[in-house]
C-alpha cells in the first residue's frame, strides 16, 4: 500500500525504508557477529532548578550497553552488553551500585561544593567509563534541602 502511494506522488520510498530490518536493525535474538564497540557514559550536569532549591537530579545515558538489574560472570557474556552504575559522593570510599536506568537523585547534600562520580560497570563490577560532574548545592531560605520544608 505504502509502495503504491510512493509510486502515485512520483517518489522513490527510501531504500532503508522499505524492509523491517531498514527500520528495526538485526534482530534481538541473534548473537552480534562483529565485536562491540565501547561503553560509553555521558552524565549531564543536576537540573539547574530542582538545584536552586538543594535537590540534586543528575540524568545520565549509557552508549553501547544497557542497565539491566543482571549481575554475575554469565552476564557479561550477554550481547548486546548489560550493566550499571556505580555512584560515588565528594570522594567517599564507599559507593552504591543502581541498575534502575532512572536520574541520581540526591536529597541533604549541605550548601557548597560536592562531587558525584558516575561509573559505568559491567554485570560483573568491572569499571568500562566514567565521569564526574562538579556543582554546588546553594544556601536555601529553609537551611538546604536537609530541612524537608522546616
Amino acid at each position: 500500500m505504502h509502495g503504491l502511494l510512493w509510486s502515485a506522488l512520483g517518489l522513490a520510498a527510501p531504500a532503508e525504508a522499505q524492509t523491517a530490518g531498514g527500520l528495526l536493525g538485526p534482530p534481538g535474538v541473534l548473537p552480534l557477529t562483529a565485536p562491540q564497540p565501547p561503553a560509553r557514559i555521558i552524565v549531564d550536569p543536576p537540573l539547574a532548578e530542582p538545584l536552586s532549591r538543594g535537590y540534586v537530579f543528575i540524568q545520565y545515558r549509557p552508549e553501547n550497553l544497557r542497565i539491566e538489574p543482571v549481575f554475575g560472570p554469565k552476564a557479561t557474556e550477554v550481547t548486546p552488553r548489560i550493566g550499571h552504575i556505580h555512584v560515588m559522593v565528594d570522594g567517599a570510599p564507599w559507593h552504591w551500585a543502581d541498575a534502575s536506568g532512572e536520574p541520581i537523585i540526591l536529597v541533604g547534600l549541605p550548601p557548597g561544593p560536592h562531587a558525584v562520580e558516575v561509573v559505568l560497570a559491567d554485570a560483573n563490577h568491572q569499571p568500562l567509563d566514567r565521569k564526574e560532574v562538579a556543582f554546588t548545592v546553594p544556601p536555601t531560605l529553609h537551611g538546604g534541602a536537609s530541612g524537608h520544608g522546616r
